[in-house]
């Protein structure tokens, strides 16, 4: 496909060549030569490879160009105007781009090296005179075919450095996930290039909005790819879960009270049957008033990455109140726990999606407060991380 992509982007910019008005004198023929136009570009023996610790080689081996200009001629006292169809063959044109990281993380063109060589030219006239003058092809030719053999590569050139670069100017490398986070994907270093592969690493690291300089330091060990027999491989380190989990923590998502109509009765039910005993003891006659769940994450979420898979580890503060009408609230419990649960990462089509065990909450506290439990469980899969 990137080979694909090249070739159409060189195609078009070889079209695009501007020739300049080309002037000479054979013996009593005097000629003019302007309108060149590219009309046929037949680059079929294209190819793409890596070239390590250099960059990326794109040739073209003995390809083909299609081409008219307008003639005037002078003989004597005879003056002859036309169109002259030619062809270049032999069209050998030997590319290597050389990529780096900006100042910005963007990825750039540093450098382009660049050998265009035509091997030989044909052209054919048309008019009264063509056949006249078919022996003045060779010499129109050959400066015509050294004309477009400096040409080539400075169009190349100028397309690469000029154009290219300016489009990656306007790549975003940061940019918002939500109204709460964003994510910074800039590039570190310059792009790696070996023999099979082209790698680069980028930040992959989420931002709090309301405060983007408040970001997780990297402790991470950088992924190692040791597989090369597809086109894309996409690696995430820890670091890449831990900042977008710190991030949401530090921008306050990780917490939710649960209050009145947020309060499935099921699970109002369950506390104040659970709490019923304590509520007594305080005053009979709050029974009847309001439950409430408060839950927050007390510190940023943990991310490990194993083999089998990926584990996140939290602790929240669980505190359950009562709410006598009119008065402070009353709190009946408080508990710290600590939580973990695995996690598959996958691609859904352009989407990275993460898939929750909970089978894999393990909380310590359930022995004793299985009500408790129940209230993380959906506060962090049907609330907090939903």
């Amino acid at each position: 496909m990137l080979k694909a992509e090249t070739l159409k982007f060189v195609e078009e910019e070889l079209s695009n060549i501007s020739m300049p008005e080309m002037k000479g004198k054979e013996g009593r023929f005097q000629y003019t030569i302007t309108d060149v136009k590219i009309t046929e570009l037949n680059l079929t023996h294209a190819n793409l490879q890596f070239i390590p610790e250099v960059g990326l080689l794109f040739d073209v081996q003995n390809s083909s160009i299609t081409l008219t200009f307008h003639r005037r001629i002078l003989y004597w006292f005879f003056y002859d105007t036309g169109n002259i169809n030619a062809s270049a063959e032999g069209v050998n044109i030997n590319t290597v781009l050389n990529l780096i990281r900006d100042d910005g993380g963007r990825l750039k063109i540093n450098n382009i090296t660049c050998d265009a060589r035509i091997a030989k030219m044909k052209a054919k006239f048309s008019g009264t005179l063509g056949r006249v003058y078919d022996f003045l092809a060779s010499f129109l030719t050959t400066g015509m075919r050294f004309l477009l053999n400096q040409q080539i590569c400075p169009a190349l050139n100028h397309a690469a450095l000029v154009h290219v670069n300016s489009m990656l100017d306007t790549i975003p490398v940061r940019t918002e996930v939500d109204q709460y986070i964003g994510i910074d994907y800039s590039l570190i270093d310059d792009p790696v290039v070996t023999s099979r592969s082209l790698d680069m690493h980028f930040r992959g690291m989420f931002f709090d909005l309301s405060d983007q300089n408040n970001t997780l330091v990297n402790y991470a060990v950088d992924p190692v790819i040791r597989e090369y027999d597809r086109m894309v491989y996409l690696a995430l380190s820890e670091f890449f879960f831990d900042s977008g989990l710190f991030s949401y923590y530090s921008a306050g998502i990780f917490q939710m009270h649960i209050v009145n109509e947020k309060m499935p009765k099921d699970m109002e039910m369950l506390l104040r049957t659970t709490y019923f005993g304590t509520i007594m003891m305080l005053n009979p006659a709050l029974v009847d008033a309001p439950l409430s769940l408060q839950l927050a994450v007390n510190s940023p979420p943990k991310t490990s990455i194993k083999t089998s898979g990926a584990t996140v580890v939290m602790t929240a503060i669980v505190k359950v109140m009562v709410l006598p009408p009119g008065q402070p609230p009353v709190q009946l419990s408080s508990m710290t726990m600590e939580t973990k649960f695995n996690a598959k990462v996958s691609m859904k089509g352009k989407r990275l999606a993460v898939h929750a065990d909970l089978l894999a909450l393990y909380p310590p506290v359930c022995v004793f407060k299985p009500v408790l439990c129940v209230c993380l469980w959906w506060f962090l899969f049907c609330g907090g991380f939903n």
